[in-house]
């Protein structure tokens, strides 16, 4: 499977999550949940990561993944320590920090990063911020297939 992994690029200093991934300041990212949801558990190393900015409509990126570190029902403590021993990798502002602060965790290392010629993405409705697809030319525009669901249950 593939992977195709939305990143926040809200403007304030700190918050352009690809720029960091380009840089090589950011080599882990992260997403959580009160509850287990996508990638949780359904992401592995070896596998592809495709990133594409927030509301742009090109993937401009790829990496493999070389760790992925999956957490359920963590404590308040437990979270702010995890998230703390991982910030050289994961580089959050103090937003971030918040924002991730779930007691599920999915902490995906990744390495290889590369930028590519840029993908169009033929955005389907209600689509995540992380897609596991079969092949990434099935979400670019001229190949894509109707997302299918499917893959992202547990």
């Amino acid at each position: 499977m593939v992977h195709l992994v939305y990143c926040d690029n809200a403007g304030k200093k700190g918050e352009k999550v690809l720029d960091k991934i380009l840089a090589g300041t950011k080599t882990m990212v992260v997403r959580g949940a009160a509850g287990r949801k996508i990638p949780h558990s359904r992401v592995f190393a070896g596998e592809r990561l495709y990133f594409m900015e927030k509301g742009s409509a090109f993937i401009t990126a790829t990496a493999i993944v070389k760790e992925v570190q999956n957490f359920v029902k963590l404590s308040d403590e437990e979270i702010t320590k995890t998230l703390a021993d991982h910030q050289s990798k994961l580089n959050l502002s103090d937003k971030q920090k918040v924002r991730w602060h779930k007691k599920c965790l999915c902490l995906v290392e990744f390495g290889e990063v590369q930028e590519i010629t840029p993908l169009a993405f033929d955005h389907q409705g209600n689509m995540d911020d992380w897609l596991i697809i079969e092949k990434i030319e099935d979400v670019v525009v001229g190949t894509s297939i109707p997302y299918n669901y499917e893959k992202s249950k547990f």
